[in-house]
């Protein structure tokens, strides 16, 4: 693991905490990276890594997760864009490249939007592109279609870091893909005091944040984007199954072609390790270089 420092921006009503990996070389590009809708900032790290001090990689904990979460609502893919648009405006740098993983990818969309003075190219990880919400599905139950089993871990308490660490080595994604960076990635998330540790992740928050993917503000955000986006989609899906939230099939329905998105798939990772792991990590690493113009 690399060293990064911790700052806080402000947003409306409090502070963002926000990680920073820093350039070797002042005046190198900057990326700004967000994460999942359970993740935080820490997700970033393997990639970090991988960027190897070329440029200033700067991650949020989005509000409502880790060293964000005493920050009050209201949440939402629009309020964390805004929070993210503060961010590069703290940055002081100009115009920045921006990157998002699953949810972060739709905030980074509609940020983009929203505030296009503020964003360079995108590069969006297995997320983004929305489908329209099954209308027979209530609120709740279309939560647990979009997260499912993360949603049950935020209620969860656990006994000790081990305890925790034992929970995500047994997740089907992470089985053959653990490393020290994850164990700091998902150890992040605890918050509280033996033998109760939890998520640190406002369950109003998440619950409030996936729903909004299906406002139509968010499902059109790619489709107005005023800077050109790579897709890099996983192979494989959220438990490691065959099925990844994006295939040719999906993605053809989509209907990108009028879009400024190119989709590239990447084989061999699921939904967590395209980013986490070294060889979707390596993809990810090597995209933001090239956008960036490190």
């Amino acid at each position: 693991m690399i060293t990064y420092e911790e700052v806080r921006v402000p947003v409306a009503g409090g502070e963002l905490a926000v990680l920073r990996w820093p350039a070797r070389e002042p005046g190198a590009p900057v990326v700004l990276a967000l994460h999942g809708i359970t993740a935080n900032a820490l997700s970033w790290g393997p990639v970090a890594r991988l960027l190897d001090g070329r440029v200033t990689l700067v991650a949020p904990d989005l509000r409502g997760r880790a060293g964000s979460s005493s920050l009050p609502g209201p949440y939402g893919i629009a309020a964390h864009a805004d929070d993210v648009a503060a961010v590069a405006a703290a940055l002081g740098t100009g115009r920045v490249v921006l990157a998002g993983h699953s949810m972060g990818a739709f905030v980074a969309a509609l940020a983009a939007v929203r505030h296009p003075e503020r964003f360079g190219p995108l590069l969006l990880v297995d997320g983004g592109i929305g489908f329209p919400a099954p209308t027979h599905l209530a609120p709740d139950e279309l939560m647990t279609a979009v997260i499912g089993p993360a949603m049950d871990r935020l209620s969860m308490t656990f006994p000790d870091r081990a305890a925790y660490r034992s929970f995500w080595q047994a997740h089907p994604a992470f089985a053959d893909a653990w490393s020290d960076e994850v164990d700091a990635y998902i150890q992040r998330d605890l918050t509280g005091e033996e033998p109760a540790l939890r998520s640190t992740c406002r369950i109003e928050a998440v619950r409030t944040d996936g729903i909004g993917l299906f406002d139509e503000e968010v499902l059109t955000a790619v489709r107005k984007l005023p800077v050109p986006a790579t897709l890099l989609w996983a192979q494989r899906g959220l438990m490691g199954e065959e099925q990844g939230l994006y295939d040719e099939s999906r993605l053809a329905a989509a209907d990108l072609g009028g879009t400024r998105v190119t989709p590239v798939a990447v084989r061999d990772v699921n939904h967590y390790t395209v980013l986490t792991g070294d060889a979707g990590g390596k993809e990810i690493a090597r995209r933001l270089l090239d956008l960036s113009g490190a």
